[in-house]
């Protein structure tokens, strides 16, 4: 039969029938297979991106805290969850720049305000990349009682009380916050114990809670961390390279203050002898 008789009786000839339903369910299946190649490394590149963009935030902020320092011989009190921005002191005792009694000593957030640190939300927060309100930069600042200098790092550094009357030596023989390699193992409140540890002699402690800033994370080793979903609140930090293992899930990004790097920036700035 003929192209033109097939026509006339209504028939298209087989080329120009169309691709069949089979045909067409191959094609999609390739093309989300295709799609889907392509998507994976660009949300990993957008990931990696945030991470990228957060550690600089939390480098920014390290830098501002120290500058603050060196200004002022002590550290901000951390911003409480409804301090704007603002360092947050004690209500009961009654907190102040002379005796450092923080309201927040490890739960609470950089104190952006009154850091005068940008960018910030409508409340006066910074946030790590991921800008969400449950993704705002953490921060903690030891109250350890340092040769018989009560809250040596958030008090006003004068001849009695602050960094200057504890002394550079005694601060860099103390234990002050801990930053340990994983949470199994640590002792609560007192210290890495059989985990691996980082530090044992930072003052201050940055921090973001990552893309899973929603519910802080829920591993071992996230818990430990202080974040909106609980966890305990105390001396003892967690941090280690990502892990998207079920169960061991990590994504927090961490920083903090050596105690060399603080007294090289306070001595220049004549806050220490």
């Amino acid at each position: 039969m003929t192209a033109y008789s097939s026509f006339r009786d209504g028939r298209l000839p087989r080329a120009a029938a169309g691709f069949t339903l089979v045909e067409i369910a191959i094609g999609i299946a390739l093309i989300t297979l295709l799609l889907g190649s392509l998507l994976v490394p660009l949300q990993t590149q957008v990931e990696s991106r945030k991470i990228s963009d957060t550690e600089k935030i939390l480098e920014n902020a390290r830098e501002a805290l120290i500058g603050y320092a060196a200004a002022n011989g002590r550290f901000p009190c951390p911003a409480s969850s409804s301090s704007n921005g603002l360092e947050s002191f004690s209500t009961s005792p009654v907190g102040t720049t002379a005796n450092g009694i923080c309201s927040n000593f490890f739960d609470g957030f950089l104190p952006a305000a009154t850091l005068g640190f940008t960018p910030i939300d409508s409340s006066g927060y910074a946030l790590d990349s991921w800008g969400f309100s449950t993704n705002r930069i953490r921060y903690a600042v030891s109250n350890q009682t340092v040769n018989t200098i009560a809250n040596p790092f958030t008090a006003t550094g004068t001849t009695t009380a602050g960094m200057k009357a504890a002394t550079i030596t005694s601060i860099a023989a103390a234990n002050l916050l801990y930053v340990c390699a994983s949470g199994t193992g640590v002792v609560a409140g007192t210290s890495c114990g059989t985990a691996v540890k980082l530090t044992d002699n930072t003052p201050v402690v940055i921090w973001s809670v990552g893309a899973n800033g929603a519910t802080g994370g829920t591993s071992t080793d996230e818990v430990q961390n202080p974040n909106p979903n609980g966890g305990s609140a105390d001396k003892i930090f967690v941090w280690h390279t990502p892990s998207t293992v079920s169960g061991a899930e990590f994504d927090d990004i961490m920083t903090w203050i050596s105690v060399g790097t603080l007294a090289s920036r306070m001595f220049a700035a004549g806050q220490l002898p």
